[in-house]
């Protein structure tokens, strides 16, 4: 699934280009997760003033509303001048006077919505109860702790959630707690301030750096201009079942937590 890396590579990958743009057409294909919103042909002449990204949404602003884009569990935007006919897959398409924004999603999790404005019900339904962005001013440590003293559940599960900090997906929460040194199955609530600091450091961290390295491709993500990441080459944890850690050179050991996999060394996360 993209996560938050993935998705703000994406943004990165075609936000100037389109920033601007008039809108020609669009089309639906198969039906995603959500409905449209909107008749298709409503969103023509509209323009788009600028695209960003909410958790693992892209909000694409435009002159008279908002699309807001989630891409799923294997969604994938291309932007290109002259884009090839759409294949069977292919199930959004923005045609826009500087570019086809196009949305590929074989499994058809993903959606495509448009709304009002931030504040509309359409779009408070999917953003309203989302956490903290991690990589934003506003990710203040003590808020952060303060939300984790709140909750009970163990802290892995409490970041996939996204009502603390939004975006830290199943890769990057193996990645983040074992460069905090803290075992998946703590619960967040026994976490002290100081060690809540350390966790907020390492998320801040990670995710920079996995935006850097332009995401993790590990299976057929790709950005907008067709280019893969390569976070999961850096990963020390995630993927490494059985094999050495390349800190102190125990095994790495997996564990299930909600039908999820998680990866972990026993020695440098032994609290």
């Amino acid at each position: 699934m993209p996560e938050l890396p993935e998705v703000e590579v994406t943004r990165i990958s075609f936000a100037d280009r389109i920033a601007g743009a008039q809108i020609v057409e669009a089309r639906m294909g198969k039906p995603l997760r959500w409905p449209l919103n909107c008749p298709p042909n409503a969103l023509a002449g509209m323009h788009v003033l600028a695209v960003r990204r909410r958790g693992k949404y892209l909000l694409l602003d435009l002159d008279q509303g908002l699309l807001l884009v989630h891409l799923g569990m294997s969604g994938s935007l291309s932007f290109m001048l002259e884009p090839p006919a759409p294949g069977k897959h292919d199930h959004f398409e923005l045609r826009t006077s500087q570019g086809v924004l196009r949305l590929n999603d074989p499994r058809r999790f993903g959606a495509v919505v448009f709304a009002a404005n931030e504040v509309d019900p359409v779009a408070q339904r999917l953003l309203g109860k989302l956490g903290m962005e991690p990589l934003d001013d506003g990710f203040d440590a003590k808020l952060f702790h303060q939300g984790l003293a709140r909750r009970k559940a163990p802290i892995k599960q409490v970041l996939l959630a996204g009502d603390v900090v939004v975006g830290v997906g199943n890769i990057y929460a193996s990645e983040v707690l074992f460069l905090a040194g803290i075992r998946p199955s703590t619960p967040a609530s026994r976490l002290s301030r100081p060690r809540a600091a350390r966790l907020h450091q390492a998320i801040r961290d990670v995710l920079t750096r996995a935006v850097e390295r332009g995401g993790s491709t590990l299976r057929d993500f790709s950005n907008a201009q067709g280019e893969a990441g390569h976070f999961q080459l850096d990963a020390m944890v995630y993927a490494r079942d059985g094999l050495p850690c390349k800190v102190c050179n125990a095994p790495i050991r997996t564990m299930r937590q909600g039908q999820r996999s998680t990866f972990f060394c026993g020695q440098c996360q032994n609290a």
